[in-house]
C-alpha cells in the first residue's frame, strides 16, 4: 500500500474535511444559502487546517440520496470561485474535488486542485480517468450502487431500500477492482489511486453495516482505504438521531473503520476526529 500525497499510511490516519458548496447537504452544512460563499468556505478552511485536517474535500452538488443532479456549468459556478480562493490563500494544504463529471475535474485540477474524489469511480464518466492520468493527479475511486436503487427520505435522513446484492463484500471489492482497471488503462498509476467503499451509496442500513463489519476485506486489493461515513443516515436510523446528533456515532463508525485498516477518514467534524485518530495511532504505534 502506497500513496504520492500520503506518505505516512503504516503510521499516520489521514483526515479529510468536507466543504459543502450546496444548499441542500443531508449534514446540514451546505454554504450555498450564505451570501458570501467563498469567504465562508475559506473561513472553513482555515478552520479545518487549524483543527488538524490533511485536506480538504470540497463538493458543489448533493450527494445524498434523491438529490437534484447538476449540469457542469452550474457546478463550475459553485465550486470555481471558492476553489480559486482556498488555492491563493491556502498553497500548501491539499485539495480534494468531489465530482464524478470530467469536465469539472479538468477544470479544477488546472485551478490547483490535487486530488479529484470520484463517487461513480471512474465507472460513470468514461472520459474521467483520462483527464485524471493528464494531470498526474491522486483519484478517490469509490464503489456506487445507486442507479436502480430506491431512494427513501424521512426525518431521519435519506436511504436506501430494495438493494440487492448476493455477497456485498465480494461484489463491492469486485467493482472497485474494475475501478482500478480503468484507471491503469489510462495511465493513472497505483501510488495515485484510493479506494473507497462508497458506505450510503446504494446500500440499506444492513449493507452498510455489515459492508462496514468487513472493511478489511478490501485491503486485499493494496490501496490505502478512504473512509466516509460521517454523519450518515445509517448512522441516524441506527442511533434514532437526526443529523445534529450524530458526532458520537461518527467517531464510533470511523473508529472501527481505522481498526478494519481505513487510513483516510472523510469528516464534517474535524477537531474531534483529529483527536480521535491521533489517540488511536498512538495506540498503534506504541512501542517500548
Amino acid at each position: 500500500m502506497q500513496s504520492n500525497l500520503f506518505p505516512d499510511l503504516d503510521k499516520k490516519t489521514y483526515i479529510m474535511g468536507i466543504i459543502n458548496l450546496t444548499p441542500d447537504s443531508f449534514s446540514g452544512d451546505g454554504l450555498l444559502n450564505q451570501a458570501e460563499v467563498e469567504d465562508a468556505a475559506l473561513g472553513q478552511a482555515f478552520r479545518f487546517v487549524q483543527e488538524g485536517a490533511d485536506v480538504l474535500d470540497l463538493g458543489a452538488e448533493s450527494t445524498r440520496p434523491g438529490a437534484r443532479k447538476l449540469d457542469a456549468s452550474e457546478e463550475l459556478e459553485r465550486i470555481l470561485p471558492a476553489l480559486t480562493l482556498i488555492r491563493k490563500k491556502l498553497p500548501d494544504i491539499l485539495i480534494s474535488v468531489d465530482t464524478y463529471k470530467s469536465e469539472i475535474a479538468r477544470a479544477c485540477l488546472g485551478r490547483g486542485a490535487d486530488i479529484i474524489n470520484d463517487v461513480w469511480g471512474f465507472q460513470y464518466d468514461p472520459g474521467m480517468a483520462a483527464v485524471v492520468a493528464k494531470f498526474d493527479a491522486t483519484a478517490v475511486l469509490m464503489h456506487n450502487r445507486e442507479l436502480g436503487a430506491r431512494a427513501v427520505n424521512s426525518d431521519l435522513g435519506g436511504r436506501y431500500e430494495d438493494v440487492d446484492y448476493q455477497d456485498i463484500v465480494s461484489e463491492v471489492r469486485s467493482w472497485l477492482a474494475t475501478s482500478v482497471e480503468i484507471a491503469r488503462a489510462a495511465g493513472v498509476s497505483d501510488d495515485k489511486i484510493i479506494l473507497d467503499p462508497g458506505i450510503g451509496f446504494g446500500k440499506t442500513i444492513d449493507q452498510n453495516l455489515y459492508l462496514l463489519k468487513h472493511l478489511d476485506a478490501l485491503l486485499e486489493l493494496d490501496f490505502p482505504i478512504l473512509l466516509g461515513v460521517s454523519r450518515k443516515g445509517f448512522i441516524g436510523h441506527t442511533l434514532n438521531l437526526p443529523q445534529g446528533e450524530r458526532l458520537e456515532g461518527s467517531l464510533a463508525a470511523n473508529a472501527w473503520g481505522m481498526m478494519m485498516g481505513a487510513s483516510i477518514l472523510r469528516v464534517h467534524d474535524v477537531k474531534e476526529t483529529v483527536r480521535l485518530a491521533r489517540m488511536l495511532d498512538a495506540i498503534r504505534n506504541a512501542n517500548v
